[in-house]
């Protein structure tokens, strides 16, 4: 009776993995959704847009982008984490909703460790930091010099408290020992609005401002990661102007809700991966500020790993907490 009731259980795991390879080899039969979790015209939003088309091209169905933005990009990803798991609602994050997101919410109401699974990774978004054109400040040396001469005077914005720019500029201040008081917005477009407008002295952006200091509204005066960025490679890294070591790159990408099958996200990251590395696809991203990183959901999973123990030592170190 053991033997046939074992016999029994392998016979139906051996079904269900069949029915689920057999639902991953017709996927999708429907449109899909990429549920972007922050506002209109930040980093996540354009490389949705950016890599959209080109999927819809390979499914051969449409591929929807909708935000919901909010608490930090929590509640987007939380509709992607209680979303049933067949593949057609996948989530375009930044790595900070698996890495640090936790530090600063102790009452999620989802774990995005466990309810969500890493599937693409799409770019690597440096941090350009930048102030207007106008601005007395003409290099880092001089923010350094106008922040030390007015301690708390001075204003920075970001997506979010806890965004991946918000923890590059506590970055910079507690290398520096200077302080400015942040500004939080509902994402990077937001923010770079006010800056150009004068309400904020200076933010770290994600790629949008580019197009603004190629006009001549904004002065870039360094790049939070270790190496320059190809799109302004005469400007230099903080790591280059003293703070050693200096790296707030953020890798943005794709997640889908846990228990999809993994045949659908390896389908997804097969194809976001031939997309990236497509010679127009690269160009396109690095238009907007951005560098193509593609890795196997694997690679990606421990990328959040890594980051989640790194981004949360600054965060308790700082004190950082959640809006």
């Amino acid at each position: 009776m053991k033997m046939k009731s074992l016999l029994s259980a392998a016979v139906l795991a051996l079904s269900l993995t069949s029915s689920a390879f057999a639902q991953a080899q017709n996927w999708p039969t429907k449109p899909v959704r990429i549920i972007v979790n922050f506002a209109p015209g930040g980093a996540a939003d354009q490389l949705a847009r950016l890599i959209g088309p080109s999927l819809h091209e390979a499914f051969g169905q449409p591929v929807l982008i909708e935000n919901k933005g909010g608490a930090g990009g929590n509640l987007g990803a939380e509709f992607v984490a209680k979303s049933p798991a067949d593949g057609y609602t996948l989530l375009m994050a930044s790595g900070g909703t698996v890495s640090i997101n936790p530090h600063l919410y102790p009452k999620m109401t989802f774990n995005p460790a466990k309810d969500l699974v890493p599937v693409a990774s799409v770019a690597r978004v440096p941090f350009y930091l930048v102030v207007r054109a106008d601005s007395p400040v003409k290099d880092f040396k001089g923010l350094l010099a106008d922040l030390k001469a007015r301690p708390g005077q001075l204003s920075f914005g970001s997506p979010g408290n806890g965004s991946s720019p918000h923890l590059a500029a506590e970055m910079m201040k507690s290398e520096t020992g200077t302080f400015a008081v942040h500004v939080p917005y509902r994402g990077a477009a937001p923010a770079l609005t006010d800056l150009l407008g004068g309400q904020i002295n200076f933010l770290f952006d994600p790629g949008i401002a580019l197009q603004h200091v190629k006009t001549g509204k904004l002065r870039m005066l360094a790049v939070a990661s270790p190496h320059r960025a190809p799109q302004v490679p005469d400007v230099p890294t903080l790591d280059e102007l003293g703070l050693k070591g200096f790296d707030a790159d953020a890798v943005f990408g794709l997640y889908a809700p846990t228990g999809t099958p993994q045949a659908v996200v390896d389908r997804v990251n097969t194809e976001v991966n031939r997309i990236l590395n497509m010679p127009t696809t690269k160009e396109r991203v690095i238009t907007i500020g951005n560098v193509a990183l593609p890795m196997t959901p694997a690679e990606f999973g421990r990328k959040g790993s890594e980051d989640f123990k790194r981004f949360g030592k600054l965060i308790r170190e700082r004190g950082i907490q959640g809006e």
